[in-house]
């Protein structure tokens, strides 16, 4: 059975809306999807919806940005009961990061560039994406001449936009609204549902006592198969599942269409999870 644990609409930083894309996962014959946004629940509701017109099983899910000890990592929750107690801890990182996006708006102007940064901050209710954010500083009269000067490059694409406005030591970091795991794991006795370690190898998290140390918290499983990770990623990823007894899951990491006429557009042209190939994973989608 085709499943999809890790998906993204415009409540957070994919391209499509909840309805587009469970539109887009029933054309790929998926089964079961989990729409894991960034930091905010506010998808679930539409998505769920057509998922159903679809007859796409949903699991309730979502992304967070989380610490441990300083080391920053992304976790996947799958399965809460209680959404309303998730709210003031997601509102939370919500504002501080408003409050980050804010700041690095204003550190553009220093760069030449022009902002409208309070209204672009006030488009989003929920998590502030930063693709999003990247197009309309670039659509403002004059910056696109500005950063193509700078990049050398008529037709920068969105990475290298990032990197240089946005993830440059010189000039300041935009980091993300992190939450310690800690309080994560405290928060999920009440509400329940399971944890995801999600695509370690994007980060190189795989090591051994990283992940010894994450099972005796009480994290519940590690992401296997995932467009971010080698095939060698994959199986030791899966060894180590199965040395820890975690659960496994998989995920497109879906986020948007390429464009720009190239032939492969998105992930699940090439890229297809099976359930029966992800021990335990029957604990989340049931």
């Amino acid at each position: 059975m085709l499943i999809d644990l890790q998906v993204h609409s415009t409540y957070s930083d994919g391209y499509l809306t909840p309805t587009e894309l469970a539109g887009f996962l029933a054309k790929n014959n998926i089964k079961v999807a989990s729409l894991t946004d960034h930091n905010t629940l506010g998808g679930q509701p539409e998505f769920a919806r057509a998922c159903q017109r679809h007859k796409i099983k949903t699991v309730p899910g979502l992304e967070l940005y989380v610490t441990l000890n300083h080391r920053k990592f992304n976790i996947l929750w799958f399965n809460y009961r209680d959404s309303s107690r998730l709210h003031k801890i997601l509102r939370e990182s919500q504002i501080r990061r408003r409050d980050k996006v804010r700041k690095a708006l204003n550190r553009l102007k220093r760069r030449g560039l022009k902002t409208n940064t309070e209204e672009t901050i006030d488009k989003y209710t929920h998590y502030i994406p930063l693709n999003q954010v990247v197009w309309e500083v670039f659509g403002m009269p004059g910056n696109k001449k500005v950063i193509t000067r700078v990049l050398g490059n008529k037709n920068p694409r969105e990475e290298e936009i990032i990197r240089e406005y946005f993830r440059n030591h010189q000039f300041g970091i935009l980091n993300e609204s992190y939450i310690n795991i800690k309080r994560i794991l405290e928060l999920r006795k009440k509400v329940g549902g399971q944890i995801i370690l999600n695509h370690p190898g994007k980060h190189n998290q795989l090591g051994r006592e990283f992940l010894q140390k994450l099972k005796k918290l009480g994290i519940d499983g590690i992401e296997i198969l995932s467009p971010h990770h080698s095939v060698g990623a994959a199986m030791y990823a899966q060894q180590m599942a199965r040395e820890l007894n975690f659960i496994e899951t998989g995920g497109s990491d879906f986020h948007r269409h390429e464009g720009g006429g190239f032939p492969l557009q998105n992930s699940l042209e090439y890229f297809r999870i099976d359930s029966k190939y992800l021990k335990g994973v029957e604990k989340i989608i049931g």
